[in-house]
C-alpha cells in the first residue's frame, strides 16, 4: 500500500499537527507487517479496509467506497464487508490472485481501555487455501516454490510444491544449460499448474511467469541447509534417504521457503504434512502444454470444462475421486506395472458387477481428505466433523461390497490393498459419535454442536437455559401454595429479569423473604433469594454454555489429531476405489476393452474410437492404427473435415488411457513403451507474445524435434501451412525426414502436400493412409474410414461449398482451378500424387531431364477455351455450340503435338 509519508506510523507518533487515533495507529502497525496484502480489519460486525486497500476492494468487489476521518487533511478511504459474508468476497479476490490478511478482535471490548486488541489470525493466498468454500471441488491448488542456482552455463533448478488442502508435498530437481532449464521449468509448471509461485526476489533466470500469481520472497528463505533441516523437522525423521531425497540441493532450498511461507499463512504448524515424494523426469509420460491443450484432457481448446476427456470419465461419487482422476490424466506413469494393476482391478470389478453397490455407498462419503486437513489446522467446522463421522460409518459397507470381488482376485492385488486400507478407525468414529450432535449448527458460536451426554457441565448449563420455563411454572405453583395468593405470577422481562408479581389487594399476604423489585399502579413485583439465585444461573447459563461448548470443541479437534495419518490413508483408498469404479462403469457402458501393454515398440489399435467424439455423434466410424518398428510414420491425406485430426487424437488418447490404467475405446489395443506424447495440431497468433501463427507452429515443431525419441508418439497436423507453398512443403518434407531418420518416433503426419506421399518410396518405415470420401454431383460425402494409400484429391471446393461459401465464388474458384491446372501443363509443374519421386538433396544428382517441348499456339488456344468454359452456366444449345468450337480448335492442336 502506498501510504503517504505524513500518514505512516513513524509520522503518526511525532506529528504535532494532527493526532492519529489509537485505532488507526493499531491498523497502520498491522498493515506495515503485511504491506502486499489486503488487510481485512475487524470492527464489530464488519471487516474494514482502509487507504489503497479500500480503493482496490471497492473497485474489484463492487462495494461502496466511503471515508472515515482524515489524516494530514486527506480523508481516509474506507470500504467494508459484513463479517458473515467474508468468504464470498475472499473467493473472488483469491481467484484474481490477491492475498488477504484477516485481522480479528482477540481482546474483550468490555475490559479494553484503548482499542480492542487485534491480531492477524489467518492469511489467505491463492496457494494456501483449505476452506471448502474457497477451493474448487475437483482440482488441486498447489503452492510451489522454485529456486535456481548455479553458474553462468550450468544451472540447477529445484521445485517444491504442496497441496495444503491434502498435505501432499513433492520435490523435483534437474540441471542443464540455461535454455534447457528454462524450457524444462516451463513444462513442469504447466504440468503442476500451481495456484501461486514463490521465487527468490533476486532470481533472473525465469522472469516472465504468467501462469499464476507470483510472490518474490527474500533469497535467504531459500537457504539449502535450513531447507534440509526444515524438511527433517516437518516429517519428524533423522534422514531423508527413505524418501529418495538424497543429493538434492536446490530442491531443499525451495522446500525451506515453501514450508516457511505455508506455516506463516496458517499461523501454526502443518501437522498433516507427514509424507514426501520426489519426482524424476522419467516417472511420467511427458505432455507439454500444447499437447494437454490439443488433446483436451481437462479443458477444451476454447477453455471450457466440457466436453473433455475428464468430463467424460468423471463419474466419481466423491470429490477425492475426481481430483485423483484429474491427476492420473495429467500424470500417466511410464511404469507399465502401475497401469496393469489398475487394469486388473477394473477387470475384477466387472466380473461381479460390484460397481452399483460401491457407487451407492461412495456417494455418502464426504471429502475426507480436505476435512482431515482442516482438522489438522484446527479450522474444521462442526458440519465437517458430522460429515466425517457419517462418512467413516460407510467404510464397513464399502469393505463388504469389495469382499465378493476379492474372492476372484489375487492376494496382493490393488483392490486387496485398497480393501485393507478402508478399515474403520473405531476409536475415531466412537469419539465423533459421542461428541457431535446428529445435525450440528453451522458455527460453534451458534451453539448446538456438542452432543448431549458428552459433558455433564454443558448438559447442566443447557438444562438451566432450556428448562427455565418449566422451573418458573413449578416455582409459581409452590409460591401460590405457600402464600395462599391465588393470582400470584412468576414472570420475566429483559429490564428487570425474573420477578414475582402480587396485586395490591393481596399485599398483606406477602412473606417476609420477598424483596420489593418494582412498584406499579396496581401491583408490586418482588424477588426472593431462591429466584435471584436461579436468575443468576439462568441468565448466564447460555453464555456459559457457549463458552463451555467452544472449549469442548477445541479439545475435540486436539483429540482427533492422532487420527490424521489414518484418515489420510483412508482418503487415498476411497479416492482410488472411487476412480476405479467410475472407470469400470464407463468401460461397461461404452464397450471399452482392456489394453495390452508390452515391452516391444508398437501401437496396434483395432477398431479404435475417439472417446469423447463417439459420445457426441450418433454413429462413429472405428479405425485401425498399426505402428511397429518397420512402420513408424503414417502420412495421412484426405479432405478437410474428413476426420484426420480426430483419428490422430484418438490414437493419442487411447495410448494415454492405457497408461493411466483405464480400459480403452477399441476392439483390441496393444501398446509398447511410451515416454512422451507430442502434438502439433492447429495454431493461432500469439498477439500478446508478438508471435505469428507460423512462429507458434515452428516453436511447437522445434519442441517436438528436440525432444522426441524412439519411444515417443508424435502427432503433426498440417505442418508448414503458415508460410508460402514451397517453403511450407520444404519444411514439412525435412521435418518428416527428421522424424523418420533421427527421432524414429511413432508419428502420425497429416498433410495436404501431396508431394510428401512419395516419402515411402525412399523411406520404407513410412506408409501412406488416407481418410476416404466420395463425390456425388457437386457435393462430398465423408466416409471417415482410414484406408491404405494416398488420397486422390483434396475436395477443397466441395468443403467450401458445405461451409456456405456463395455459389458464384465456388464457380469462380472452379474456373480458376481449371486455368491453374491447364497452366501447370505448360510450366514447370508442382508434382501431383502420381508423379515420379523427387530425389532427396542428399542423393546423388540424377541426369538432367530432357526439357519439355514448348506448347504450340493452337494448344494454348484450346486450353484457354477450356479454362473459360463454365458448364453449369450453359444452356443446352450453348453447350452444343461450344462443343463444336472445341472440336475445331482441337484439330490443329493435335496436329501440332509431337507423337
Amino acid at each position: 500500500m502506498n501510504v503517504p509519508a505524513e500518514i505512516n506510523a513513524a509520522a503518526v507518533k511525532h506529528s504535532p499537527a494532527e493526532k492519529v487515533t489509537p485505532m488507526m495507529q493499531q491498523y497502520l502497525r498491522i498493515k506495515a507487517e503485511h504491506p502486499t496484502m489486503l488487510v481485512f480489519y475487524r470492527m464489530g460486525d464488519f471487516y474494514e479496509l482502509f487507504f489503497d486497500d479500500a480503493e482496490k476492494a471497492a473497485r474489484v468487489l463492487g462495494i461502496t467506497l466511503t471515508a472515515r476521518g482524515s489524516q494530514g487533511g486527506v480523508p481516509i478511504k474506507m470500504a467494508g464487508v459484513p463479517f458473515h459474508s467474508l468468504d464470498g468476497y475472499l473467493a473472488k479476490l483469491v481467484k484474481l490472485g490477491e492475498s488477504c490478511a484477516i485481522c480479528e478482535q482477540i481482546g474483550d471490548p468490555a475490559t479494553s481501555k484503548g482499542p480492542v486488541e487485534r491480531k492477524v489470525v489467518r492469511i489467505v493466498t491463492p496457494g494456501t487455501l483449505t476452506d471448502s468454500d474457497l477451493l474448487p471441488e475437483k482440482s488441486e491448488r498447489p503452492l510451489l516454490a522454485m529456486f535456481v542456482m548455479g553458474q553462468r552455463k550450468q544451472h540447477t533448478a529445484g521445485l517444491a510444491w504442496l497441496s495444503l488442502a491434502s498435505g501432499n508435498l513433492r520435490l523435483m530437481e534437474f540441471s542443464g544449460e540455461q535454455r534447457a532449464v528454462q524450457a524444462r521449468l516451463q513444462q513442469e509448471l504447466e504440468r503442476i499448474a500451481p495456484a501461486e509461485i514463490l521465487r527468490a526476489d533476486s532470481g533472473e533466470l525465469f522472469d516472465e511467469i504468467t501462469l499464476c500469481h507470483v510472490n518474490n520472497v527474500p533469497e535467504w528463505h531459500f537457504d539449502v541447509v535450513h531447507g534440509h533441516k526444515a524438511l527433517l523437522d516437518q516429517l519428524g525423521v533423522a534422514t531423508l534417504t527413505g524418501f529418495g531425497a538424497d543429493g538434492l540441493g536446490a530442491a531443499f532450498g525451495a522446500a525451506g521457503a515453501l514450508l516457511r511461507y505455508a506455516q506463516s499463512t496458517q499461523g501454526r504448524g502443518l501437522q498433516h504434512v507427514k509424507s514426501l515424494a520426489c519426482e524424476t523426469e522419467n516417472e511420467y509420460i511427458g505432455l507439454d502444454a500444447a499437447t494437454r491443450r490439443n488433446l483436451e484432457l481437462t479443458e477444451t481448446i476454447r477453455g471450457q470444462e466440457s466436453p473433455t476427456l475428464f468430463s467424460l470419465l468423471d463419474g466419481c461419487r466423491t470429490a477425492m475421486g475426481s481430483r485423483l482422476l484429474r491427476h492420473w490424466l495429467h500424470h500417466a506413469r511410464r511404469d507399465q506395472s502401475v497401469a496393469r494393476a489398475r487394469h486388473d482391478a477394473i477387470s475384477a470389478l466387472m466380473q461381479d458387477d460390484a460397481t452399483g453397490s460401491l457407487s451407492y455407498h461412495l456417494q455418502h462419503v464426504p471429502d475426507i481428505e480436505r476435512i482431515t486437513t482442516r482438522v489438522a489446522l484446527l479450522t474444521a467446522r462442526p458440519r465437517d466433523l458430522a460429515a466425517l463421522r457419517d462418512g467413516l460409518q460407510q467404510l464397513p459397507k464399502l469393505q463388504k461390497s469389495l469382499e465378493r470381488v476379492l474372492a476372484l482376485d489375487n492376494a496382493d492385488s490393488l483392490l486387496r490393498r485398497t480393501h485393507d486400507a478402508l478399515a474403520t478407525p473405531e476409536a475415531c468414529v466412537d469419539l465423533l459419535v459421542r461428541a457431535v450432535m446428529p445435525e450440528p449448527a453451522t458455527m460453534v458460536r451458534d451453539g448446538g454442536v456438542i452432543a448431549r451426554g458428552f459433558d455433564a457441565e454443558l448438559d447442566e448449563l443447557r438444562g438451566l437455559s432450556e428448562n427455565a420455563g418449566q422451573y418458573l411454572v413449578e416455582l409459581e405453583a409452590r409460591e401460590r401454595a405457600r402464600t395462599g395468593i391465588a393470582n400470584l405470577r412468576v414472570e420475566y422481562n429483559r429490564v428487570h429479569g425474573f420477578y414475582i408479581e402480587v396485586t395490591n389487594g393481596q399485599a398483606d399476604k406477602v412473606p417476609d423473604d420477598y424483596r420489593r423489585r418494582q412498584t406499579l399502579k396496581n401491583c408490586e413485583r418482588y424477588i426472593t433469594p431462591e429466584l435471584k439465585a436461579f436468575e443468576d444461573k439462568a441468565l448466564s447459563a447460555q453464555d456459559k454454555a457457549l463458552a463451555r461448548e467452544k472449549i469442548l470443541y477445541d479439545q475435540l479437534l486436539a483429540d482427533l489429531a492422532p487420527f490424521i495419518g489414518t484418515l489420510q490413508s483412508i482418503a487415498q483408498a476411497v479416492a482410488q476405489l472411487d476412480t476405479l469404479t467410475a472407470l469400470t462403469e464407463h468401460a461397461l457402458r461404452n464397450n471399452w476393452c482392456a489394453p495390452q501393454l508390452v515391452q516391444h515398440a508398437c501401437i496396434d489399435i483395432v477398431a479404435g474410437r475417439h472417446p469423447v467424439v463417439e459420445n457426441q455423434i450418433e454413429r462413429f466410424i472405428a479405425n485401425d492404427c498399426k505402428l511397429v518398428d518397420e512402420r513408424r510414420l503414417l502420412l495421412i491425406t484426405g479432405p478437410n473435415m474428413g476426420g484426420k485430426s480426430t483419428f490422430m487424437r484418438q490414437v493419442a488418447l487411447i495410448t494415454l488411457l492405457a497408461y493411466i490404467g483405464s480400459y480403452v475405446p477399441a476392439e483390441r489395443a496393444t501398446i509398447g513403451p511410451i515416454d512422451r506424447i507430442f502434438t502439433r495440431i492447429g495454431a493461432t497468433d500469439d498477439l500478446a507474445g508478438g508471435r505469428s501463427t507460423f512462429m507458434v507452429e515452428m516453436t511447437e515443431a522445434a519442441t517436438i524435434l528436440n525432444g522426441a525419441t524412439e519411444h515417443s508418439l508424435v502427432l503433426m497436423d498440417e505442418i508448414g501451412r503458415g508460410t508460402s507453398t514451397f517453403d511450407g512443403l520444404a519444411l514439412a518434407w525435412a521435418i518428416a525426414r527428421h522424424l523418420i531418420d533421427t527421432s524414429r518416433s511413432f508419428t502420425l503426419f497429416a498433410t495436404h502436400y501431396f508431394e510428401l506421399t512419395q516419402l515411402p518410396e525412399s523411406h520404407p518405415t513410412a506408409a501412406n493412409v488416407h481418410l476416404s470420401a466420395v463425390e456425388h454431383k457437386d457435393s462430398i460425402v465423408f466416409l471417415h474410414a482410414v484406408q491404405d494409400g494416398p488420397a486422390s484429391q483434396s475436395y477443397g471446393l466441395q468443403v467450401a461449398q458445405l461451409a456456405g461459401v456463395p455459389q458464384p465464388v465456388i464457380k469462380a474458384a472452379r474456373k480458376h482451378l481449371a486455368r491453374l491446372e491447364a497452366q501447370a501443363l505448360d510450366a514447370t509443374p508442382q508434382l501431383d500424387l502420381f508423379a515420379a519421386p523427387v530425389p532427396d538433396c542428399d542423393d546423388e544428382p540424377a541426369a538432367a531431364p530432357t526439357p519439355a517441348p514448348a506448347a504450340s499456339p493452337a494448344l494454348r488456344e484450346l486450353m484457354d477455351a477450356l479454362g473459360e468454359l463454365d458448364p453449369d452456366a450453359l444452356s443446352p444449345r450453348e453447350a452444343l455450340d461450344r462443343l463444336y468450337q472445341l472440336k475445331r480448335l482441337a484439330t490443329p492442336a493435335l496436329a501440332a503435338t509431337p507423337a
